[in-house]
């Protein structure tokens, strides 16, 4: 929840600065955002992308941040629900050794 606070307001404030920001304000917010994603929700591929297309004009104003920050959580949580059933499946039954 904290990642997705922090990729909408770190969206938000360089939407607010336009689409050409202010000298380096963009720039620290998006340091900024990938520490502190990275942070609460550890390290994934796809944050440096993200990262990337920030440092290009009015791809910036997108919600880079926050489309990011919810496919890595809608990714872990599919993997995590993947494991769990691949753990939770009862083993098959054989047939052999048994007589009927």
């Amino acid at each position: 929840m904290l990642a997705c606070i922090v990729a909408l307001v770190t969206d938000a404030l360089q939407f607010a600065t336009g689409p050409f920001g202010w000298a380096g304000v963009d720039q620290a917010l998006d340091v900024i955002a990938m520490g502190l994603t990275t942070w609460l929700i550890g390290f994934h591929p796809l944050l440096l992308p993200t990262f990337v297309l920030e440092a290009i004009p009015f791809l910036e104003d997108l919600p880079t941040w926050s489309g990011c920050v919810v496919t890595v959580i809608l990714l872990r949580r599919r993997q995590a629900a993947r494991a769990l059933k691949l753990t939770s499946s009862p083993p098959p039954e054989t047939t052999r050794g048994r007589r009927s």
